[in-house]
C-alpha cells in the first residue's frame, strides 16, 4: 500500500498524462485506502507508450542515467527510461535471498543481449552490485561473442551461473560438441537462469540434463524489470513484491480476477523514478496462487500460460504454444528445434530429429500419434534437418 501510494502520488505530481487519467477516473488525490482499490487506477496499455519516449516520464530529462528499448517486433518500441537511482539502488535494495544464492565466490556468465534491452545490464547490475558476483558478459552471438569465445570463457574462468533464453542454453550446448567443450567437465554450472522466452517445463527437464545442473524460469520485461523468479520447487514463479504489483484481469470487462483464475498478467512498478509502469497490460497470460511453496517464502505465486498473440486456436479452443512444446519435447527422438504453424486451423509440426534410430516417415507418424493420444489434436508433421538457429528470440510459432 505505502509503495503503491507513494508511486501514484510520484505520477501524479510529476506526469501530465498519469494525472489526467487518474482525474478522469474519479481521483481527488493520488491514493487508495485499500490494495482492491488498485482496481479503479486506469490501465495503461502498449499501444499509448509505444513509439514515444516522453508520455510517461516521471523527471527532467536531464536525469536520464540509462534508456532500454523493447525489440518493437509488433510495432513501435516502448521506450524505458531509468534514473541512475533506479538502475543502482531501487532495482538492488530488495535481494531476495532465498531465491538468488549468488555470492562473491561465483562467476555469472550472462548471455543475454546488451543492446537496446533491459535484460543483459539488468543481470549484470544484480550479480555485480547486489552479490558481489564476477560477469562475464557474453551476449548473444553478436561479432565480438560469437559462440566458441563464450564456451571458451566461461570454461576458463568456470562460470558457475548462466543467465540466457531457452533456445540460447540449447544452442550453446548443441555447440559445445563441436568445439570440443565437455558441459560437466570443462564447464560446471550450478544454475541456469531463463528469461526472455517461455517454455514448457518438459524443455527445461532437457536442458537440465543436457547441462547436468539446475534450470530455473525468470519472468521480467525490459517496461517492469523482474516480476517473477522460480525458486528452487519449480513450482511457478515467486512474484517479486519488493518491485513490483501483479493482478490478473478478464481481458474482456478488465474487472480483476480472484486467485486460481486464468486472465491477462497486470503490473505495477513499484520502485521506479524515471518511468513507472502503473497498472500495465503486459499481453502475458498467467494466474496467481497464495503461496504454499515448501521453500517458505510467502510472496504470491504466478502461473505463466503464454502470450495472448502466440496463443493457436485449434479446433475452435485456444492452445498455449508451450502445452503443445511440452507434450512434443515428451518425444525424445524429437530435437530442441521446431517450428508450429497454422494455417485455416490446421497445425503443421515441423520438427528435427534427435539421436534416433528412426526414419524421418517413422518419426513423423511417431509425432503424429502421440499429439493425438495426448491432445486430441490431429496435426500434419513434416521432419526437417535444416531448422534454422537464431541468436535472437527463438520464433517458434507462425500463425
Amino acid at each position: 500500500m505505502k509503495a503503491i501510494n507513494a508511486t501514484l502520488s510520484h505520477v501524479w505530481n510529476n506526469n501530465e498524462y498519469y494525472r489526467s487519467k487518474l482525474e478522469g477516473a474519479g481521483f481527488t488525490e493520488p491514493k487508495i485506502e485499500s490494495l482492491e482499490q488498485l482496481a479503479s487506477v486506469p490501465l495503461l496499455k502498449k499501444d499509448v507508450i509505444r513509439g514515444d519516449k516522453q508520455k510517461l516520464l516521471c523527471v527532467d530529462p536531464k536525469e536520464i542515467g540509462q534508456v532500454h528499448l523493447t525489440s518493437g517486433t509488433s510495432g513501435k518500441p516502448i521506450y524505458t527510461a531509468y534514473t541512475l537511482a533506479d538502475q543502482y539502488v531501487y532495482d538492488l535494495l530488495p535481494k531476495y535471498l532465498e531465491i538468488f544464492k549468488e555470492t562473491d565466490a561465483d562467476v555469472a556468465a550472462i548471455a543475454l543481449p546488451y543492446e537496446f534491452a533491459l535484460p543483459g545490464l539488468g543481470f549484470q547490475r544484480l550479480f555485480q552490485f547486489a552479490f558481489g558476483t564476477a560477469v562475464l558478459s557474453l551476449g548473444k552471438g553478436g561479432y565480438m561473442a560469437p559462440v566458441d569465445k563464450s564456451l571458451e570463457l566461461m570454461k576458463e574462468y568456470q562460470a558457475t551461473v548462466l543467465a540466457t533464453t531457452p533456445s540460447y542454453a540449447a544452442l550453446l550446448v548443441e555447440e559445445s560438441e563441436k568445439y570440443g567443450i565437455k558441459i560437466g567437465e570443462d564447464i560446471r554450472l550450478k544454475k541456469i537462469l531463463l528469461t526472455g522466452e517461455g517454455c514448457s517445463s518438459t524443455f527445461r527437464d532437457r536442458l537440465e540434463k543436457w547441462w547436468g545442473c539446475e534450470v530455473s524460469f525468470f519472468y521480467g520485461s525490459t517496461e517492469c524489470g523482474v516480476v517473477g523468479v522460480e525458486c528452487s520447487k519449480h513450482k511457478g514463479y515467486h512474484v517479486m513484491e519488493g518491485h513490483v504489483k501483479v493482478e490478473i484481469i478478464d481481458t474482456v470487462s478488465e474487472k480483476p480476477l480472484p486467485y486460481g483464475q486464468t486472465g491477462e498478467i497486470i503490473v505495477t512498478t513499484l520502485l521506479r523514478e524515471g518511468m513507472p509502469m502503473v497498472r500495465y497490460r503486459t499481453g502475458d497470460i498467467g494466474y496467481l496462487q497464495k503461496a504454499r511453496c515448501v521453500c517458505g517464502i510467502t510472496m504470491d505465486v504466478l502461473h505463466l500460460r503464454g502470450r495472448m498473440e502466440n496463443m493457436l486456436r485449434l479446433n475452435g479452443e485456444d492452445y498455449s504454444p508451450f502445452l503443445l512444446e511440452h507434450f512434443l519435447m515428451e518425444i525424445p527422438d524429437v530435437g530442441m528445434w521446431y517450428h508450429f504453424k497454422l494455417n485455416q486451423g490446421v497445425l503443421k509440426i515441423e520438427a528435427e530429429p534427435f539421436r534416433t534410430k528412426l526414419s524421418d516417415e517413422q518419426l513423423a507418424e511417431k509425432i503424429r500419434k502421440h499429439m493425438a493420444d495426448r491432445l486430441s489434436i490431429d496435426c500434419q508433421v513434416e521432419i526437417r534437418h535444416d531448422i534454422p538457429r537464431t541468436f535472437g528470440k527463438a520464433t517458434r510459432v507462425f500463425n
